[in-house]
């Protein structure tokens, strides 16, 4: 077979969508971009779904404390060591990579099935900035698995044709927009368990003074994470707190969802950024969400197993709490959906990421409708990443293993054959975990680690066997000349928006503007420390938590307003000196 011109590939590479092709160097970032990024999305409206979950569960106080970090730090560790490097090495999409893979029927009914998920979790995010609002438009709580109001249905079902829309047309702008949300949404979930400990103190000890860590400590071993379920059950052990934790984002890290979004990191030590979600949104959101959930559920005789996120923002934040949920709900739902793009973009390569986001925002739409999705949201995502991890472990495996093993990259691609190995590995790891888990064998929270591993060990063992062994000198060829062009198409970008441009604005407006937003959150979450530390009784509690409802809120209206207006300036001091290069180039 001939190989393809120049002028044929690129003619190739001007009509493929830019989210198929490899990264280029103009397009990528530094980690304060991805610190944002992860804090923003990891900082969610269901945090507080897994506060409570994990005092449903039983959780000790001290399991929680240990248990969350460690199964966190996993987390961290994986993003680094298992996705960043296939990622900054590919430039690609785990979509676009596992079509070089595996191709065929594997490719789409993975991406089929990342496509279903992530948009069910975007649905699951717009569920909870939905329920956020019903305290001020006053439908009923929604404590079934279905809808109960018509004014829920027709809320949810606005929420996520605005986020299908924003994520189809404007998500890069938005995108940035809410990592500059992150430090606000960190302020509000530390403050907002900050404020409703006096209230569980009081339940605990019969004061509202907590009495230092060790106070902490007892507090929440007597009243949140008490070791024992709602019924006076044996609560979940350690491992299981570890497992949970770690299986959270299973599919992110073990599954390479995230190869999306560490493409364009510039180093693969950039995978420790991660942590900002991990470690401040998975473990100091989850414990302050089983405080907040702990104590809205006393204040308004509610079970913490049906308490709404609304409910509990507004008892611990007032209407800053509301808009916490909303906004927190939003900026993860506009990521999960811009994966779910990426994922039907494989199944329909012809079509653009924003049609296919517009196609899948019928199925997001449709679920946010039903509070059952957000409520089961810790299970949901144990299981997706079961059902996503063994890819992970086959592109792993293709990556790492076979050239060690003396074995040919995209062999399969390069025999112009189905790729049976990945899709029987696949196969069989879901089937072994599922069948372990249903005999119970292992625990769910678990299973994703021994099908990472069973789906690499099996792929490399069938691949050795149908074809991997060979040699493909022409394949290797033409994929090397398509990469030169991709990164000559990318100079070429490149020569148009260049990396090293200089976009700093440096004007005092927009200084002035960085220093009233970070001061503003210092001023809140200081008001917390005074309704924690200078609340002797209940009246004078009362009293301290009306005052920082009122701080909180004109809190969230300053910083809003100066992050816009910071942001607006940012992104026109970048035209203006895009266009002062552009004007130099052309002289």
């Amino acid at each position: 077979m001939p190989r393809a011109s120049a002028a044929q590939v690129d003619q190739r590479i001007a009509g493929m969508d830019a989210e198929q092709l490899p990264a280029g160097e103009h397009e990528q970032h530094g980690p304060g971009h991805f610190a944002g990024l992860y804090a923003a999305e990891n900082v969610a409206g269901t945090e507080f779904i897994f506060g409570a979950t994990f005092v449903v569960l039983g959780a000790s106080m001290k399991d929680v404390l240990i248990g969350l970090l460690v199964g966190n730090l996993l987390a961290v560790l994986t993003f680094r060591f298992v996705t960043a490097p296939i990622a900054v090495r590919t430039r690609m999409s785990v979509y676009t990579y596992l079509s070089r893979v595996a191709g065929g029927a594997t490719s789409k009914l993975f991406n089929a099935l990342n496509a279903f998920l992530f948009a069910i979790i975007a649905a699951a995010m717009i569920t909870v900035s939905a329920t956020a609002l019903r305290l001020v438009l006053d439908f009923p709580a929604q404590t079934e698995a279905y809808p109960t109001s018509a004014a829920f249905v027709v809320l949810a079902l606005a929420f996520g044709l605005v986020a299908v829309l924003v994520a189809a047309f404007g998500f890069n702008a938005l995108a940035e927009f809410a990592s500059t949300c992150a430090p606000w949404l960190v302020v509000m979930f530390a403050t907002g368990g900050l404020v409703l400990l006096p209230a569980v103190a009081q339940s605990v000890t019969g004061s509202t003074v907590v009495g230092g860590w060790s106070g902490f400590v007892q507090i929440g071993e007597e009243a949140v994470f008490t070791g024992r379920t709602p019924d006076g059950g044996a609560g979940i052990s350690l491992v299981g707190i570890i497992g949970f934790s770690w299986a959270a984002n299973s599919f992110a890290h073990a599954g390479l969802i995230d190869m999306s979004l560490l493409r364009y990191a510039r180093k693969s030590r950039y995978g420790y950024t991660t942590a900002t979600g991990m470690l401040i949104g998975h473990y100091t959101a989850w414990v302050s969400a089983g405080v907040m959930g702990a104590a809205a559920a006393a204040i308004t005789t509610t079970s913490i197993e049906v308490i709404e996120p609304g409910t509990v923002a507004f008892e611990a934040l007032g209407h800053a709490g509301l808009a916490t949920v909303v906004v927190a709900g939003w900026t993860t739902a506009n990521a999960n959906l811009y994966r779910s793009g990426l994922a039907g973009q494989g199944v329909f390569p012809k079509l653009s990421r924003q049609k296919v986001t517009l196609i899948t925002g019928v199925v997001v739409v449709a679920a946010a409708a039903f509070p059952f999705v957000y409520r089961n949201y810790l299970i949901f995502v144990t299981y997706a990443g079961i059902a996503l991890v063994p890819i992970g472990g086959i592109l792993f495996a293709e990556h790492h293993l076979l050239p060690r093993l003396g074995m040919t990259r995209f062999w399969a691609r390069y025999k112009g054959v189905t790729n049976v190995p990945a899709l029987l590995a696949w196969g069989t790891s879901i089937a072994a975990a599922a069948t372990a888990v249903a005999l119970g064998l292992m625990p769910e929270f678990i299973a994703f680690v021994p099908a990472f591993l069973l789906s690499a060990a099996l792929y490399v063992l069938l691949a050795r066997r149908m074809g991997a062994t060979g040699n493909y000198p022409e394949g290797e060829a033409a994929d090397e000349f398509f990469q030169e062009r991709v990164d000559a198409f990318h100079a070429e970008q490149a020569a148009r928006t260049p990396a090293g441009l200089d976009t700093r604005d440096r004007r005092r407006l927009t200084r002035v503007l960085r220093v009233v937003w970070i001061v503003d959150l210092v001023v809140v979450f200081a008001a917390a420390l005074l309704v924690l530390l200078s609340s002797p009784d209940v009246p004078a509690y009362e009293a301290r938590r009306e005052q920082f409802w009122a701080v909180a809120a004109a809190g969230t209206v300053v910083y809003f307003t100066c992050a816009y207006w910071e942001l607006r300036r940012r992104k026109g001091r970048a035209k203006e000196a895009l266009v002062e290069h552009r004007a130099q180039q052309s002289a």
